[in-house]
């Protein structure tokens, strides 16, 4: 009997061994385990250089502190603290199954993971709205959306992330219990009810996707018809040349729309997809751990969609690299040509 008990603890490893209670540790060493530890570990570095980039040049440039871009620097926050806290956690649970960081943090990261998730969810809705807006009512924008009034939409958008996840953790019971009641010590993990899956899903997804694709189809038909009277006016005075300057603007829109809304949906339909096949959803599982990943990497591709197309972004980027930020008028720099 004691041969074979010796012969268990040799092959079976554990995450604190002097812990009678402690769970069974999973370490993944494997050829495939190692390629995706680097892929995963370059989506985050690459998730927090395209969010700094983004967030040092809007902080330190004044030409850029307008009302728009005070909505692409919240999303680039939320990001960043995805690719700088979420993302590093992740990828250590995907290694070893152990939690070594404590019950205290325990119960704090999966609060931050949301509410980071949902600010930059959040975010992107803000922006859907303030373009809408701009394409809309161009004339009156300047006056129905102002610095201040977005600021503070930014901090209404944050703190409603904050509420609405310390509720979604209180009600299933993560705040005050943050490992499941028969667990073993050395993991943490959220138990959603199914219930809350669902209505997280219509908040977090559902809605948000909703306004999005109203908005944006909205613009693009305002986008096609401006299109079409800007074609009517060449037309007129130089024939057939203003043809070919119309069709150019309306398919660099369509193109620029289309990828919002597919890597928006690409990125979170497997989250509304994936878990709805059980009744309670372990935070811990296979299923939830992938599509957890997909928003994390839209964390990754909005600053390419919403901060790289941006003409400012190339050249405020080259202005950090060769550090001429630190010159002493550097925040008065030009970044956006005028158009004669």
């Amino acid at each position: 009997m004691n041969i074979t008990e010796h012969q268990q603890n040799t092959t079976i490893q554990y995450c604190f061994p002097d812990n009678n209670s402690s769970c069974r540790k999973e370490v993944r060493a494997g050829s495939a385990s190692v390629v995706v530890f680097i892929v995963l570990s370059c989506v985050s570095v690459f998730t927090v250089f395209l969010n700094l980039l983004v967030i040092i040049s809007i902080s330190h440039f004044k030409q850029l502190h307008t009302p728009t871009n005070l909505l692409i620097l919240s999303l680039a926050v939320a990001d960043l603290l995805v690719g700088l806290i979420i993302m590093p956690v992740r990828i250590m649970d995907f290694i070893d199954s152990c939690w070594y960081l404590g019950k205290t943090v325990c119960t704090l990261f999966p609060v931050i993971d949301y509410v980071t998730v949902s600010a930059s969810v959040s975010s992107l809705v803000l922006i859907a709205v303030d373009r809408y807006i701009a394409v809309n009512d161009p004339l009156l924008y300047p006056t129905r959306i102002t610095v201040c009034k977005t600021s503070l939409f930014i901090i209404i958008a944050w703190s409603w992330s904050v509420f609405y996840n310390l509720m979604l953790m209180y009600f299933n019971n993560h705040l005050l219990h943050s490992q499941i009641s028969d667990g073993c010590y050395g993991e943490c993990v959220l138990v959603m009810k199914y219930s809350w899956v669902i209505a997280d899903i219509v908040v977090s997804f559902l809605f948000p996707c909703v306004i999005i694709l109203i908005l944006y189809s909205i613009i693009f038909k305002v986008a096609r018809r401006q299109a079409k009277a800007v074609k009517a006016v060449k037309n007129s005075a130089t024939n057939n040349h203003g043809a070919k300057v119309s069709s150019s603007s309306e398919t660099k829109a369509a193109k620029t729309l289309a990828i919002v809304i597919f890597l928006y949906l690409a990125c979170w339909i497997p989250f509304t997809v994936g878990p709805l096949s059980a009744d309670e959803i372990i935070s811990s599982s296979l299923v939830v751990s992938v599509v957890n990943w997909f928003l994390y990497i839209n964390s990754s591709v909005n600053p390419l969609i919403y901060a790289i197309f941006y003409p400012w972004f190339k050249t405020s980027v080259r202005y950090i690299v060769t550090c001429q930020i630190f010159e002493s008028s550097s925040s008065s720099f030009n970044l956006i040509p005028e158009r004669f």
